[in-house]
């Protein structure tokens, strides 16, 4: 079968192009690609090529296909695999399969098993592990943020502090505690807020800070603090460069006593600091966000992990039960992975859309991957539509919707931007 994809060949080169896909075998599965979220950890791999861990060294003659955030339809199942996952199934994968005990995951390290592509070859390693994750829901986009849901999710549930008198250690955060959110008005942030918000037992304070007015105006659109007052908890959004002092001024908000939890959501010296000082006695923090820089480094208050019992964790990915988690709460609407989504496009602007993704302001970047689109703010959709009227419909529907992407609008995109050559 022709698929076509965006595919690694060196650090900085990704090209989106046309080839043959093998007959498949008995034990695997050929899978038509709907929607894949674009992630930092795929431009990480992108400008570092084979020098990242998950990369192999012969990209060059065997090309990687990008992208892991990724939803769509079973096409033919081999023989093994027939009964369990039928033609026409809904999926999405658990990318953190650990490929031969290498760390290989898909869009990392497979030649035809990735997210941005139209048709890949799903290996029977991710079946026989568990790692293929059937979606019932109706809108794909959901079940491609549910990754980056569960990696968030995953975090929470790693937070720990030692059980009073005890020895074991309590996993979880703090239930009715004080959270702060550091850097956390970007996609992964709000996916945190929403969480955190409509998590079981969550903090009665929860406080999101960030350097970008213009993110946390619209984080306090999307997820409100009357909204979050609703649930019980107590939301306030800081923006940090208007605080004196900032410190002592997120401090105060928590009485002085500082946060029990604190996830820091960018690889900054200075923010990682910041998050050291908030903690409270036996406060725990998260350093979520994975640096480039493999020296990346910042002071640690010792005297606090002493006296104090401070701890400092870090967290990559989510387990299978994480995403499990994420795809039953959006399939509920207890979350809203909406939220994340800032621009949509499709498969062709994929290459140049990762590559610059530090660079694009905004949120998620969601790419259908059969769609003929130019990588498009949801704000700009209206300026869209005055030279191309397709963008209309698109643009009434995230009207219709606060703002935000939709299954409506996801249904209208795969309608009118499907690629004309298919």
């Amino acid at each position: 079968m022709r698929t076509r994809a965006a595919r690694l060949y060196q650090a900085g080169d990704i090209r989106v192009e046309e080839f043959n896909l093998p007959d498949i075998r008995e034990d695997e599965i050929l899978a038509k690609v709907v929607s894949d979220s674009l992630c930092m950890s795929t431009y990480k791999a992108a400008v570092q090529g084979s020098a990242h861990k998950r990369v192999p060294e012969s990209i060059g003659e065997h090309p990687v296909i990008m992208g892991h955030e990724f939803s769509g339809v079973v096409v033919k199942s081999g023989s093994r695999w027939r009964e369990r996952y039928p033609e026409g199934m809904k999926f999405t994968v658990q990318p953190n399969i650990n490929y031969l005990g290498k760390g290989y995951a898909p869009g990392y390290s497979f030649e035809y098993f990735g997210g941005n592509a139209e048709y890949i070859i799903i290996p029977r390693e991710v079946m026989e592990g568990g790692f293929f994750l059937e979606y019932r829901g109706d809108a794909f986009y959901c079940a491609s943020l549910a990754e980056p849901m569960s990696c968030i999710i995953a975090a929470f549930h790693e937070s720990f502090r030692p059980k009073a008198g005890t020895h074991t250690m309590e996993m979880g955060t703090v239930p009715g505690g004080a959270m702060a959110l550091l850097a956390g008005a970007g996609p992964m942030g709000l996916g945190a807020v929403d969480y955190a918000l409509h998590m079981e037992n969550p903090p009665s304070l929860l406080v999101v800070t960030d350097i970008d007015s213009r993110r946390l105006e619209r984080a306090a659109e999307v997820l409100s603090p009357s909204h979050a007052e609703e649930l019980g908890v107590k939301l306030v959004y800081v923006h940090v460069p208007s605080a004196n002092h900032p410190v002592e001024y997120l401090r105060s908000l928590s009485s002085g006593r500082g946060f029990d939890d604190v996830f820091v959501f960018a690889p900054v010296e200075e923010v990682v600091e910041m998050g050291d000082r908030l903690l409270a006695q036996n406060g725990c923090l998260n350093f979520f966000a994975g640096p480039v820089d493999p020296g990346f480094s910042g002071k640690v208050n010792f005297f606090n992990v002493h006296y104090a019992g401070t701890r400092i964790t870090g967290t990559s990915g989510g387990l299978t039960s994480d995403m499990q988690e994420a795809l039953d709460l959006s399939g509920r609407g207890v979350i809203n992975p909406s939220v994340m989504i800032t621009h949509v496009g499709g498969l062709s602007c994929a290459a140049e859309a990762t590559l610059q993704l530090p660079k694009i302001p905004g949120g998620k970047k969601l790419i259908y991957t059969h769609a003929d689109m130019e990588l498009t703010a949801l704000d700009d959709l209206d300026d869209a539509a005055s030279s191309d009227p397709r963008y209309r419909d698109l643009a009434d529907a995230v009207k219709r919707n606060s703002g935000l992407w939709s299954a409506e609008a996801e249904e209208i995109l795969l309608s009118q931007f499907a690629r004309r050559d298919q």
